[in-house]
């Protein structure tokens, strides 16, 4: 049981267990960097601009640099280039992990786990293109493929996110035996299972807008609309379990008086939740125009980070305090202030 809390505080607070200042800006950066990808690829569906490529990967059209380009083609071809400047910068962050981090740390482990899903993130991307599911495809294999490309980029969030949070000093967390890891799970799941939800709705979306909202209604309740509209009914009603579930967890979190930086997290992620929901209504409202969908999956990523960060806090500091280690709270508090 020392041996465990004093491995605790050492990750929080030794210097030889942290990145320096600059890499720690670096890694934040590259965070910043997917997230704006992950933005420009939602504008790449949204305008239909997939096929801007034709069914060639990873040549443009048959070509490296495509010659005379239509604005489809543009769209298409500067997010493949963006994407793979978000690929070198998580293989930056593998780099740094392995130079700075001794064998087995788990800032080594987050860094392994981003490069993967970023490969794998790069492979639905050209699956999606290779077997034509873009632009006016409406199968149910392109909304498979949506799902698994929404899981699979906040997966990889989650990963960057916590290489970030590890770079800093920040400690392990421990989710086996907490008593938040029924609800914790539960929220992950929940949020989860909405953004996949969320990324199918967006397809029906694009693929058959509604000239209004009641025509949009007349749509969802129609027996004879395509099953892309069906589905997208359940989103809203998905968001607002998720949300409870999710705002469940952070009473659950404040009721077991943490310190003050898992408050912090809690109040943001309570935030979201509310104005995730509140852009959701506001989204059905104005017809789901793009820059509202833009504007609600931001929101999304944002919750969904803030979530990882909460729970990575909230169970590193549970374990230093139920072992009534304060001096290794106290490290702990300070790598947060630092972070």
């Amino acid at each position: 049981m020392a041996a465990r809390v004093c491995a605790v505080r050492d990750a929080a607070s030794t210097p030889d267990r942290s990145a320096s200042p600059r890499i720690q800006r670096f890694a934040w950066a590259v965070l910043a960097y997917n997230i704006l990808v992950i933005l420009w690829g939602a504008y790449v569906r949204a305008t239909g601009s997939g096929a801007g490529c034709g069914s060639h990967w990873p040549t443009c059209n048959g070509e490296i640099i495509p010659r005379q380009p239509s604005l489809e083609t543009l769209v298409e071809f500067s997010h493949r280039i963006t994407s793979g400047l978000a690929l070198l910068g998580v293989l930056g962050l593998l780099f740094l992990a392995y130079r700075r981090f001794p064998k087995g740390h788990r800032a080594r482990s987050a860094a392994v786990a981003s490069t993967i899903l970023i490969f794998t993130e790069a492979g639905i991307g050209a699956g999606l293109v290779l077997f034509e599911l873009v632009a006016d495809n409406e199968s149910m294999a392109r909304a498979l493929f949506m799902g698994t490309h929404l899981g699979n980029t906040f997966l990889l969030l989650a990963a960057i996110t916590l290489t970030c949070h590890w770079f800093g000093g920040a400690p392990a967390f421990r989710w086996r035996g907490d008593p938040l890891a029924k609800w914790a799970g539960a929220a992950v799941g929940a949020i989860m299972l909405v953004g996949i939800s969320g990324a199918v709705a967006a397809l029906g979306d694009t693929l058959y807008p509604a000239e209004s909202l009641l025509h949009g209604l007349q749509q969802d309740l129609s027996p004879t609309s395509h099953v892309l509209i069906k589905l997208r009914v359940w989103h809203p009603v998905l968001a607002i379990v998720g949300g409870l579930v999710v705002l469940h967890l952070v009473a659950e979190i404040r009721r077991a008086k943490r310190p003050q930086p898992v408050r912090r997290w809690a109040t943001a992620v309570n935030l979201l939740v509310i104005v995730q929901l509140a852009a959701g209504a506001l989204n059905m409202v104005l017809l789901v125009p793009v820059w509202m969908q833009l504007v609600h999956l931001a929101l999304a990523d944002a919750l969904w980070i803030s979530l990882v960060l909460l729970l990575a806090w909230a169970m590193a500091i549970r374990e230093a305090a139920d072992d009534g280690d304060v001096t290794g709270a106290a490290a702990l508090r300070a790598s947060y202030d630092s972070a």
